[in-house]
């Protein structure tokens, strides 16, 4: 079996996105762009139009999410990321939330944190990088029965395999922090 031209597409794929590296982060550098009823436009227009106004919504989104990504887990910029992220006006978007989660774990506002990650979770309950992050805040508050509950539900979703199950329960067993 010849993994070459696999794995020559998916270095291509990965540098014509300009999304950032995945280094030490976990989190999702492409989450799906919420659909925006705000933008729908006023009046008769064409379905052109309204394809390109939903597109440029998509781009604007995923731009302004790269960009806080970017102030999180590349530069460590924490409050700077949640600003950009509060500012984009998506806190219900589960990926949004998410990152507003780690970011204020990583802060130390652990109160701000685990409202973030309800958030998530309500909107998105199968959201694994949330279930795994918010297992990593209990890890952290000492609540390890509640961070293997928050494993299992990981495992439920996306299995043993999967890097948000492998990184909370290296936290679990004491050989990550994060």
């Amino acid at each position: 079996m010849r993994k070459t031209p696999l794995l020559a597409a998916l270095i291509l794929a990965a540098a014509v996105s300009g999304a950032p590296q995945l280094a030490a982060a976990m989190g999702s550098s492409n989450p799906t762009p919420p659909s925006d009823s705000s933008s729908k436009p006023s009046g008769k227009t064409d379905s052109k139009k309204k394809k390109n106004d939903k597109s440029s919504s998509a781009k604007e989104f995923l731009d302004r999410y790269h960009a806080a990504y970017a102030l999180i887990y590349d530069k460590e910029d924490y409050q700077s990321g949640i600003t950009a992220l509060r500012a984009m006006g998506y806190d219900d978007n589960a990926d949004v939330a998410t990152l507003l989660g780690y970011a204020s774990r990583k802060l130390g506002r652990y109160d701000d944190a685990k409202y973030w990650y309800d958030k998530a979770l309500a909107a998105d309950p199968k959201h694994a990088l949330t279930w795994s992050y918010y297992g990593m805040w209990h890890a952290e508050q000492g609540n390890l029965l509640k961070a293997k509950d928050d494993l299992e539900q990981v495992r439920l979703i996306c299995g043993t395999e999967c890097r948000e199950y492998g990184a909370l329960k290296e936290v679990i067993d004491g050989t990550r922090s994060y």
